[in-house]
């Protein structure tokens, strides 16, 4: 549960490493990204006392919250 942002549920997800063989590219191999999560401090504009707890959450939902 700690690779997931508390506030949009954002997770994991596959991607394909291309490799550039011969003038096109191959898809050569599966790996996980992550998403960017930080610690942030939940501020006292939030509903239903969540105000001052510590939630990991990604950079975007971060840069959503900056401009409330």
């Amino acid at each position: 549960m700690s690779k997931q942002c508390a506030i949009c549920g954002k997770t994991s997800m596959m991607v394909w490493k291309l490799k550039k063989l011969r003038g096109k590219y191959n898809p050569t191999v599966k790996t996980r990204k992550y998403p960017n999560l930080q610690w942030v401090r939940l501020t006292s504009n939030l509903p239903a006392g969540k105000a001052g707890q510590r939630i990991k959450a990604c950079t975007k939902c971060i840069k959503a919250m900056a401009k409330r």
